[in-house]
C-alpha cells in the first residue's frame, strides 16, 4: 500500500485543510516521515516572502531526503509560487484549496499536473478524528473581506464565505463521539462567519455548547468590530475559553490608518478592559517594523502596550509581501531596528503574562496534550501551557489543578 507524508506550514486553517485530505485518503497510508512516502504533500503558507522561502527550501530538503517520492504543493503557495516551482520541476504536481478533497486522484496521477482550482469552494468534508491530537480545528469559514495594506491573504483565499451551520455541527458531533472534548474555532476571518448566511459566530458557539461532549470552545482569532453585543453574553459562559485573542495589528492610530485596519486604540482599550473583567487572558497579533513606524510612533505604541489587560501577543517583525501596497511604502524600518522593537514588545508581553498568573485565584481546568522528559504537558482554560508531574499516563485526560507555580513562560504543578 502507497504512503503519503503530509508537510503543513503555517496557519490552523492549513491543518484542517491536512485533516481533509487525511480523511479522504482511501487506500493510501499516512507516512510518519518523509523516507518512507511514496508522495510528500506540502501544505504551504504565504503570509510572507519569507514563508515562500521556507517552503522552498523544505522541497529542496525533501527531495534530497527521498528522491524517489512525488512531491505534490498545495496551500496558499500554491497560488504565489506554485506555477514557478512547478515550470522548475521543483514539484511534479500544483492543487488549489478548492481541489484538495479531490486529493486521491491526485496521489493516483502519474502525469505532471497543474489544478488552482477556483477561490470560491466550501468544504464538504466532516472530519472525525484528529491525527496525532487530543484538541480538534473545527474550520468554519473561508476567505477574508478585509483588505489591510500589508496582507496578501485575500488574494489567495478569497472573499469571506462561511461553512454550511448543519455542517460544522455534525463534525463536533462526531469528533465529541470520538472522544474530543475542545475545540478550536479556526479559519481565514473567523468573526466573519455567517455574515453571508444571516447568522452569526455568538449563534454558532451556542448551538455548539449544546452539543453532548463539548467542553471547552476556542476562537483561533477575532477583529475588535467583530465581538459585538451578542458575543459580550457569551464571556461568563462555563464552556468558553476564558482566554480570546483579538487581532489589533498595532497601537498606534497612524500606523493602523496606514495598514488599513477598521480599529482605534481608544475602542481596542476599552474593548480590552471590558472583556478581562470577566476573567480573560487576552492575546493579539503586532506587526512590528512596518514602514512608516518611526521612533516616535513607536515610543507612543510601546507606552499604550502598557496600558492594555495583554497576556499573550503573536508579535510579527514586518516581512514584505510581494503584490501587497505596503511592500511599495516608504520609509522602511531597519531590519536591526525591527528585530530590537520586536524582542522590547515581547519581553514586556512576557512580563504581564507572569504577572497574570501569579496573580490567579482559584482551579486551572487543563487538556493534558503530551509528555516530555517525564512531564506532562498541556493548556489551561487561560491558555497558558503547565507541565505537570504525575505518576502515571494522564495524556489526553481532563484535570482541576488546585495548586500550581507559576515559573518563568509557564505553570508547574504536580497531580
Amino acid at each position: 500500500m502507497k504512503k503519503v507524508y503530509f508537510k503543513t506550514f503555517g496557519c490552523r486553517t492549513n491543518q484542517f485543510d491536512t485533516q481533509v485530505m487525511m480523511a479522504r485518503l482511501g487506500r493510501y497510508e499516512i507516512a510518519r516521515d518523509e523516507t518512507e512516502a511514496d508522495v510528500i504533500v506540502v501544505n504551504s503558507c504565504t503570509v510572507t516572502n519569507g514563508a515562500d522561502s521556507g517552503v522552498r527550501g523544505y522541497i529542496n530538503q525533501a527531495a534530497r531526503i527521498n528522491p524517489r517520492a512525488r512531491l505534490l504543493l498545495t496551500g496558499c503557495g500554491a497560488f504565489t509560487k506554485g506555477e514557478e516551482l512547478f515550470e522548475a520541476q521543483k514539484v511534479s504536481g500544483v492543487f488549489g484549496h478548492s481541489e484538495k478533497e479531490k486529493i486521491v486522484s491526485f496521489l493516483d496521477k502519474e502525469e505532471r499536473f497543474f489544478e488552482i482550482g477556483d477561490l470560491e469552494h466550501v468544504d464538504t468534508t466532516v472530519v472525525e478524528q484528529f491525527v496525532g491530537r487530543s484538541r480538534a480545528f473545527i474550520k468554519i469559514q473561508e476567505g477574508c473581506d478585509f483588505r489591510c495594506s500589508y496582507c496578501i491573504i485575500p488574494f489567495v483565499r478569497g472573499p469571506a464565505r462561511s461553512l454550511d451551520e448543519a455542517q460544522i455541527l455534525e463534525q463536533i458531533r462526531r469528533l465529541a463521539a470520538n472522544g474530543f472534548g475542545e475545540f478550536i474555532l479556526t479559519g481565514t476571518n473567523v468573526g466573519s462567519y455567517g455574515i453571508d448566511r444571516g447568522t452569526s459566530i455568538a449563534g454558532l458557539l451556542k448551538k455548539m455548547s449544546r452539543i453532548r461532549g463539548v467542553r471547552r470552545l476556542r476562537i483561533g482569532s477575532l477583529e475588535p468590530v467583530q465581538i459585538t453585543k451578542e458575543f459580550k453574553e457569551l464571556l461568563d459562559e462555563p464552556w468558553m475559553a476564558k482566554h480570546l485573542h483579538i487581532a489589533l495589528q498595532h497601537t498606534s492610530d497612524r500606523m493602523l490608518e496606514i495598514m488599513n485596519r477598521r480599529n482605534s486604540f481608544a475602542g481596542d482599550l476599552e474593548l480590552f478592559e471590558e472583556i478581562a473583567s470577566h476573567g480573560y487572558a487576552l492575546g493579539t497579533d503586532f506587526i512590528v517594523g512596518h514602514p512608516g513606524e518611526d521612533d516616535m510612533v513607536w515610543r507612543e505604541a510601546i507606552e499604550r502596550v502598557k496600558k492594555l489587560p495583554l497576556t499573550h501577543v503573536h508579535a510579527f517583525t514586518y516581512s514584505r509581501r510581494d503584490g501587497t501596497p505596503s511592500s511599495t511604502m516608504k520609509p522602511q524600518v531597519p531590519g536591526n531596528v525591527a528585530k530590537a522593537r520586536h524582542k522590547e514588545l515581547t519581553t514586556l508581553v512576557k512580563e504581564k503574562n507572569l504577572a497574570f498568573r501569579r496573580a490567579l485565584k482559584g482551579p486551572l481546568e487543563i487538556l493534558v496534550e503530551s509528555e516530555k522528559a517525564g512531564e506532562y504537558v498541556g493548556l489551561d482554560q487561560y491558555f497558558n501551557k503547565i507541565a505537570i508531574r504525575c505518576e502515571r499516563d494522564i495524556r489526553g485526560e481532563w484535570l482541576f489543578l488546585e495548586s500550581f507555580e507559576a515559573v518563568g513562560e509557564m505553570n508547574r504543578g504536580t497531580f
